[in-house]
């Protein structure tokens, strides 16, 4: 009978781990069953009563974990880091976002933006709303925003004609076809995101956990996170 090893994992990670899953499986003889969801959506989950064996959330969301108790001492590592970015369906009129005032005007002028809904607790949606905030155009911008599903990807609407920009992670949308990377947000305005892995500390394979992380934290798997547009630490 195969061995299970529950996951609990952000979306940004998602494109990593389903190229690199299927050789620790063969490699370990276990079968990952892996939950995705924004960080708070699964920090919310494991409060409630909930149970993984490996954590990788936002570096917020594993803090919360490390004060509830629930990261075995000694397994936390920091995975990788990935910059929001800004993206227009493949072959699109490509505008200016070089300076944070290219970007306002860019954003200013697209007949429909998407960024992830930070009621969702997404960490690119909640700086990102900030951030019209910060620039003074938080009304113009959110009166034609439209928001992907929950653990939805912005790029999907991309794709369908649903808007002109889409603004996520950058390994988020890299995950979509059809679309291309215009840059990262410019100047002051960057913002990165670091993604770190535990065990958690009621799982009852730590080791196969931990072997995992240890998978996830290799020159082989570190080569995997770069070409999909992560940082790997």
């Amino acid at each position: 009978m195969t061995r299970k090893l529950e996951v609990f994992s952000i979306i940004a990670v998602q494109s990593v781990l389903q190229a690199l899953v299927p050789l620790f499986e063969a490699d370990h003889g276990y079968r990952l069953r892996i939950t995705w969801n924004t960080a708070p959506v699964l920090v919310k989950r494991l409060q409630g009563g909930e149970t993984a064996d490996v954590l990788i959330l936002n570096r917020a969301g594993m803090d919360t974990m490390t004060r509830d108790m629930r990261v075995r001492a000694g397994s936390e590592v920091t995975l990788a880091s990935s910059a929001t970015a800004l993206a227009v369906k493949a072959g699109a009129p490509r505008p200016d976002i070089s300076t944070p005032e290219a970007l306002k005007r860019a954003l200013l002028a697209g007949r429909a933006i998407a960024y992830s809904d930070p009621a969702a607790g997404g960490a690119s949606g909640i700086y990102f709303a900030k951030l019209l905030e910060r620039l003074g155009i938080a009304r113009e911008v959110n009166a034609k925003t439209k928001y992907p599903p929950p653990a939805g990807l912005c790029g999907d609407l991309l794709v369908g004609g649903d808007v002109d920009l889409a603004v996520q992670q950058k390994p988020e949308l890299l995950q979509v076809r059809g679309i291309e990377i215009l840059g990262l947000l410019p100047g002051d305005l960057h913002m990165v995101t670091v993604f770190v892995a535990c065990v958690e500390a009621s799982s009852a394979e730590p080791a196969t956990g931990q072997a995992l992380i240890d998978f996830l934290r290799s020159p082989a798997s570190a080569a995997v996170f770069r070409a999909k547009g992560l940082d790997p630490a």
